[in-house]
C-alpha cells in the first residue's frame, strides 16, 4: 500500500494487476476501507485484463483524517434531512470526487474506468458528471440516485447501519456489532460465516477504524440530495448492478439511477444484499470486465 497526496489531502491507496492494462478505479461505501473489498473481487478483476486501484476515501482507514471539522451531530442532521431541510455537512460529496480525480492526476492517469459500490457509487455519479473526460465507464453497484420519492431501507437495516458498536475503541465490541448486523445487510442467498464476520471486523479495527469518519460522510451523502438532473447528464457507458434483495438501498432505487443515466444498462441479481458476497465475486467480475473492456 503506498500514500500519495491528492487534492490537499493524503489518500491510501493499493494497485492490483499489469501496469499497462486499463485502469478501474473502485470507490468503496460509506466508512469502508480498501480492504473492504473482497480479495477475490480484485484478483478476478485483474485477470481479466484490468489494473485495479482501491484506495481510502477521506476520513476513512489510512487516508487523512479531518478532525478539525469536528463531531458531527448526526441526530440533528437527520430531523433536518427528513423534514426537507438543508444538511449542514463539514464537507460534501463533491469534495469527495474531487479527491478521487486528484488521486488519478497523481498517479498520472489520464482516464479510469469508475466502479462505485453504494456511496463510492454516488461519488462516482458526480466524477462521471463533473469530469467526463476522465472517465471511460461507469458502473453503479447497490447505490442510488437521491431521489426522495425512493422507498426507504428495511427499518432493520437502517438500525444496522446508523447503530454504532457499543464501545469503538474495544476490538471485541466491534466484532460483536458486525456479527449482529451482517444479517440485517447482507446477501440471504450468500451468508457470510460467522469466521468471516470476525476476521472482516477485526482487520478493519487492527487497520484503523475511524467511526468519527463515517458521521461526517453520511452527514455529505445526505447533504447531496436528489442527483437525478445531474445523472442525466452522464454520456459514459454506465452498467448498474443491484440486489434485488437489497434491504438498505431497495432494487427500486438502482432502477431509478439506470432509467435516468441514458443508454445505462441494469443487472439485478436474486439473493442479493447490500453487501460484497465472495460468491459472487466472479460473476460480478465478468460483468465489469465485459463493460469495461467489451
Amino acid at each position: 500500500m503506498t500514500a500519495i497526496e491528492s487534492n490537499g489531502i493524503t489518500i491510501e491507496y493499493e494497485e492490483t494487476g499489469e501496469p499497462s492494462a486499463p485502469v478501474l478505479l473502485m470507490i468503496a461505501g460509506i466508512g469502508c476501507q480498501l480492504i473492504y473489498w473482497p480479495p477475490e473481487l480484485i484478483d478476478n478483476l485483474a485477470d481479466r485484463g484490468l489494473r485495479v486501484i482501491v484506495f481510502d476515501s477521506r476520513d476513512v482507514g489510512l487516508s487523512t483524517k479531518l478532525a478539525a471539522l469536528g463531531l458531527p451531530d448526526l441526530k440533528t442532521e437527520i430531523v433536518k434531512n427528513m423534514s426537507g431541510q438543508q444538511v449542514d455537512a463539514p464537507y460534501l460529496l463533491d469534495d469527495m470526487a474531487a479527491d478521487t480525480v486528484g488521486l488519478l492526476d497523481a498517479l498520472g492517469i489520464d482516464s479510469a474506468h469508475i466502479f462505485g459500490h453504494s456511496l463510492g457509487g454516488m461519488i462516482g455519479q458526480l466524477v462521471c458528471a463533473a469530469y467526463p473526460e476522465r472517465c471511460l465507464s461507469f458502473t453503479s453497484m447497490s447505490s442510488t440516485s437521491g431521489n426522495r420519492s425512493l422507498p426507504p431501507g428495511k427499518p432493520d437495516a437502517l438500525q444496522a447501519l446508523m447503530t454504532p458498536p457499543a464501545d469503538p475503541t474495544d476490538r471485541e465490541s466491534v466484532i460483536e456489532k458486525a456479527l449482529w448486523s451482517r444479517p440485517a445487510l447482507g446477501s440471504p442467498a450468500y451468508p457470510a460465516s460467522p469466521e468471516e464476520i470476525r476476521a472482516r471486523a477485526g482487520a478493519a479495527f487492527d487497520r484503523c477504524l475511524y467511526p468519527i469518519g463515517f458521521g461526517r460522510q453520511m452527514l455529505a451523502s445526505m447533504a447531496n440530495g436528489s442527483r437525478v438532473e445531474l445523472l442525466e447528464t452522464i454520456t459514459v457507458p454506465s452498467l448498474v448492478i443491484h440486489g434485488k434483495d437489497d434491504p438498505l438501498i431497495r432494487v427500486e432505487a438502482g432502477r431509478d439511477t439506470a432509467a435516468h443515466i441514458p443508454g445505462a444498462r441494469i443487472v439485478e441479481i436474486d439473493g442479493m444484499g447490500h453487501d460484497l458476497p465472495s460468491q459472487l465475486s466472479a460473476q460480478f467480475a465478468d460483468l465489469i470486465a465485459e463493460h469495461c473492456l467489451g
